[in-house]
């Protein structure tokens, strides 16, 4: 027996050994195995987050390959954007619920704000006992495990990826943080790819703007229409809530401003004596564009601030040179929206100064076209002049002396007659000879006859109908500036009064100068003029005549029709021969 049991016991001894050998096999097996498979799930999302082009799609698939390959509970990717601080950051693990209750998004203090101070991976068993740590906000989730490595894109930190809460109770370990930092160089590389790839659509989509609008242009479109098609892409473009087209004078003012967006009203049209004290005047000083990081508070816009209230980030540029500048373009977020980034608005002064070009070259094209109008006008004058008026004047000389030939009485007043009607008909020419050859200065106050011809069309609002307009002579050269200006008076008085007392369907105004003599006549076919009662306004037009050393008369238009002549006239010098 006692052989036996050693026999027994020696047998059992290699057995012990071989349970033990095979489970270390097991054991390395099964290492192997994770480590196979989290090799391949690292492949697997590093060519995953390749494959992305859209930036915010990639930076998403970042943070939840991440989570994935380290086993965490909660990621999240931070972006860096101005004075080291966090412009964008994108949480995985946390409900849409639960962010709402916690709060504003962190901007980069505490652990987070550690890892942009020193961009070096960060692997802690315990937040809460690091320096920099200073607790979560209220309804905060609790963490504890942490892991932090930094995405460069061509050595320049570009964010940053968190990882809290290792799932099991455990801690991060080295593998976890080598996987973490190989990730983050894929990440890296993603970014770059997706971030050329946005700039390229950026710099397609500025230019096929500013290419549409110098065709709108160049086409005819009213300038109006096209600056605010201007405005729209730039707001589209750059994902802004507002944008705004400012017009500057040739003196520096504000004459009118075009607004499309949220609180596009409060910066409609408007007009100020100068750009100081906005952002206007902020674009110029900087020769061309100017980026403001909250618009709100920004000491720089002194001039009715309020109209900013609730804008962040805004970016301003000149449209034009300060030879010729045709305007300030901004473009403006609400608070709490992210800076406009550089890529965003690298191209937005190529896109002004080609819409500048395009200005100029409509309005070049205007007044090549004004140019032509005009000499079209000037050669239409001498056909009427050296053709039509001298035929006419030929064929009232013809009857005049064929008149004497003519015994019957009926024959000859027909004769007489229709010869008046040749002198009327050449009056009538030789007055749109003077229109035609009255080429308006730029700048210049409008003539006369443009004002009578505004003072009529004003007036048939009131009147329900338009009046008939005639005028013959030298309107614009013979009539002194006084004279016009009482001349629109009378005109104007004389139509107020048809409109409020005549009850009439037609009115014809007529303003003569002949014989160094200026007569204005008002016909209507009203009710005529009441037997009694105020006139007022009558005595005023008779007070401005005799003052002109004139007169004015009243009467009905014939001994059998209705209605009212008003008849003013005034002594003018005579044209020079």
């Amino acid at each position: 027996m006692g052989e036996a049991g050693q026999a027994a016991a020696g047998r059992a001894v290699p057995r012990l050994r071989l349970d033990e050998l095979l489970d270390e096999l097991q054991a390395r097996i099964d290492e192997v195995r994770g480590t196979r498979d989290r090799l391949n799930g690292l492949l697997e999302a590093v060519m995953s987050v390749g494959r992305g082009l859209d930036l915010p799609q990639v930076l998403r698939g970042i943070v939840e390959a991440a989570v994935v390959l380290v086993d965490a509970e909660y990621g999240a990717l931070g972006v860096i954007g101005e004075g080291r601080r966090l412009a964008e950051f994108l949480p995985v693990g946390i409900s849409d619920g639960l962010r709402a209750r916690i709060g504003d998004l962190p901007s980069g203090h505490g652990i987070l704000g550690e890892l942009i101070r020193h961009p070096e991976p960060l692997r802690l068993s315990e937040l809460s006992e690091h320096p920099a740590s200073y607790g979560f906000p209220a309804h905060h989730p609790p963490m504890h495990s942490f892991l932090g490595v930094p995405i460069r894109v061509r050595e320049e930190v570009f964010g940053n990826l968190y990882l809290t809460e290792k799932r099991g109770g455990v801690e991060f370990d080295a593998e976890d943080e080598a996987v973490l930092s190989t990730l983050a160089v894929a990440a890296g590389i993603a970014i770059e790819n997706a971030r050329l790839y946005e700039e390229v659509r950026l710099r397609e989509r500025w230019l096929t703007a500013s290419s549409d609008i110098t065709s709108a242009l160049l086409s005819g479109q009213p300038e109006h229409e096209v600056l605010e098609g201007m405005l729209e892409r730039a707001k589209d473009i750059t994902g802004a809530d507002l944008a705004v087209y400012h017009l500057i004078g040739p003196g520096g003012e504000l004459r009118g401003s075009l607004a499309l967006g949220d609180g596009a009203d409060a910066h409609q049209g408007v007009v100020l004596p100068s750009t100081a004290g906005t952002l206007a005047e902020a674009a110029l000083a900087h020769d061309g564009i100017v980026t403001v990081t909250e618009a709100e508070t920004d000491g720089r816009i002194t001039v009715q601030p309020e109209r900013w209230r609730g804008f962040g980030p805004a970016v301003a540029v000149t449209v034009g040179t300060k030879e010729k500048l045709s305007g300030v373009l901004l473009l403006a977020r609400r608070l709490g929206r992210p800076l406009f980034a550089g890529s965003e608005v690298a191209a937005l002064p190529g896109y002004a100064g080609q819409a500048a070009l395009a200005l100029e070259l409509a309005d070049r094209r205007r007044g090549a076209e004004q140019m032509s109008l005009l000499e079209d006008h000037d050669r239409i004058a001498r056909d009427l002049h050296d053709l039509a008026i001298q035929r006419l004047f030929a064929t009232g000389m013809t009857l005049q002396s064929a008149q004497r030939f003519v015994e019957h009485p009926e024959a000859s007043e027909r004769l007489a007659r229709a010869v008046d009607d040749l002198d009327a008909t050449i009056k009538i020419i030789r007055s749109t000879i003077f229109g035609l050859r009255d080429h308006e200065t730029p700048g210049a106050a409008p003539k006369l006859r443009v004002r009578l011809v505004r003072a009529v069309d004003e007036a048939a609002g009131a009147l329900g109908f338009a009046p008939a307009l005639r005028m013959e002579g030298l309107v614009d050269t013979d009539v002194p500036v006084a004279v016009a200006d009482q001349v629109l008076a009378v005109v104007g008085e004389a139509l107020t009064n048809v409109a409020r007392h005549a009850k009439a369907t037609r009115t014809e105004v007529a303003v003569v100068v002949a014989d160094g003599r200026l007569t204005v006549t008002v016909t209507d076919d009203g009710v005529g003029l009441p037997a009694a009662g105020p006139r007022s306004g009558l005595r005023n037009l008779a007070e401005r005549a005799r003052e002109l050393g004139g007169s004015m008369t009243t009467a009905a238009p014939g001994p059998a029709d209705h209605g009212t002549r008003l008849t003013w006239r005034v002594p003018i010098p005579a044209a020079p021969s």
